[in-house]
């Protein structure tokens, strides 16, 4: 048998190895706690850093500007003296980002629900690695696409709009085209699309499967088990997910570039043709682009910076809400 001085010596050295590994663990902890706050750091550093040099060279253009800003739908900061308003560029920009989230969160909600609770197993895989592989395609390839190819049919959609739907304002209007609003919002929800899906696909797979089992047990049909069971607690992933899409569809530049075409003025008819985004705008004008109207598309990037902050802000707190769901 072992001894009394045997087994306390024992003792000793398993509590000197717990004390070692428990002043392991806490050092590592240490490590992981700096590295993640400076991290964060890092990210705000960056993008005070952003809006540090937009204002810094977009103030000389504003106070060159001899129009209002905000509310003026002329664009010529290479007049004399240069004249410039982001209104017209706010509306394309917010109404076109969220008519591509409306079109895209519906459908890509059904595709990451049929994915996850009614394709068979070997098909969900693949269907969600073709999903996921829209989010790789380059935005010039989507561009050139809606020129060439999704703009030919617009136009015979955007005419049968406007016949049945004529008497709504959005869609009312005398000469429905081509490359309007419609049709990049349309360009825009096919590439916000594998975002929305992908977060919710993965938000459905973490529901917990006793509540699915349990809502089956009772005798609910699939469909009402994803209404009382899976949409309640993705709910904040859904949201969080279009939300990111919206941004997403903000910032969008070549493909809007390719598809809209510029004319003058805030039109509420989505279907003619014309409008412009800040994006595109940018996109379009800085090549040619004086001093001055460099200051200005600079200013106008400025707006948008601070929208997309915004939205994101608005996600956070919508996700933020419901963090019982989660």
């Amino acid at each position: 048998m072992m001894s009394e001085t045997g087994v306390g010596a024992a003792a000793g050295v398993d509590r000197r190895a717990a004390a070692r590994r428990m002043s392991t663990g806490r050092a590592g902890d240490k490590i992981f706690v700096s590295a993640a706050r400076g991290s964060g750091i890092i990210v705000l550093l960056i993008m005070a850093a952003i809006a540090v040099f937009l204002v810094w060279k977009a103030v000389p253009a504003l106070q060159d500007n001899k129009a209002n800003f905000l509310t003026a739908e002329e664009w010529n900061p290479n007049a004399t003296p240069p004249r410039f308003g982001i209104a017209q560029l706010a509306f394309g920009t917010v109404v076109s980002s969220l008519l591509a989230m409306l079109i895209a969160t519906p459908v890509a909600v059904g595709i990451a629900l049929f994915i996850s609770f009614y394709s068979p197993r070997r098909l969900a895989s693949g269907l969600g690695y073709v999903v996921d592989l829209l989010a790789a395609v380059p935005s010039i390839v989507y561009g050139l696409w809606g020129l060439v190819f999704l703009s030919r049919h617009m136009e015979g959609i955007s005419t049968f709009l406007n016949s049945v739907l004529g008497w709504i304002p959005i869609f009312g209007g005398d000469s429905p085209g081509k490359n309007s609003i419609f049709t990049a919002s349309v360009v825009l929800a096919i590439m916000i699309l594998p975002i929305i899906s992908s977060i919710s696909r993965e938000v459905f797979l973490q529901v917990p499967r006793a509540n699915v089992e349990a809502a089956l047990a009772l005798g609910a049909t699939r469909w009402e088990t994803i209404r009382m069971a899976v949409l309640p607690y993705g709910r904040s992933g859904m949201i969080g997910g279009a939300m990111l899409g919206l941004g997403r569809a903000m910032g969008e530049t070549i493909a809007v570039a390719m598809v809209l075409t510029f004319v003058p003025g805030i039109n509420i008819h989505l279907l003619e043709n014309g409008g412009a985004t800040f994006a595109s705008n940018i996109a379009n004008s800085f090549a040619e682009a004086s001093t001055t109207g460099r200051g200005a598309l600079i200013a106008s990037g400025l707006v948008l910076f601070v929208i997309t902050l915004l939205v994101n802000m608005a996600a956070r707190a919508v996700v933020a809400r419901r963090k019982e769901f989660v």
